[in-house]
């Protein structure tokens, strides 16, 4: 579920960053939300299941979310278009499948970072690095004294 809500916020992002660069323009949106297409629900449902499926084995994760960018691009946007809801102006099929590949990769890193697998990597590259505040305190006059 954190995933598909990191998804959410970075398909917003790339839908406002394709309208602001005149890339495109959404006809038809979510009342208040002005640039999300109604589409973008059944987009976060498709996450989850891909993410449910090849969690685990991230080259399976890209072909297939590889494959179905193509699909969205060259079927579902243009029948978007046809309907007069999405409304590519500025841009091609590669322009518009470009901010998708970091976007693959930071979903799976989320995902990975919010099911602690990152943890392990993280803490090896930053063992030497630790504030003064989580030294272990003395439990005895004693060894206060040493440390001073």
């Amino acid at each position: 579920m954190p995933a598909a809500l990191f998804t959410a916020i970075t398909n917003i992002i790339i839908v406002d960053m394709g309208v602001s660069w005149n890339w495109w323009t959404i006809r038809e949106s979510i009342y208040p939300l002005n640039e999300v297409l109604p589409l973008a629900f059944a987009l976060l449902a498709m996450e989850i299941w891909i993410l449910k499926y090849t969690y685990g084995r991230f080259l399976l994760f890209i072909v297939t979310e590889v494959l179905l960018t193509f699909v969205f691009i060259l079927l579902i946007q243009p029948w978007l278009s046809y309907r007069g809801i999405w409304v590519r102006i500025n841009v091609t099929n590669f322009l518009a499948y470009l901010p998708a590949i970091p976007q693959f990769i930071s979903i799976y890193l989320y995902q990975m970072w919010q099911e602690d697998a990152l943890a392990p990597a993280v803490k090896k590259f930053f063992t030497r690095i630790q504030p003064a505040t989580i030294k272990p305190l003395a439990k005895n006059e004693e060894e206060r004294d040493d440390r001073n």
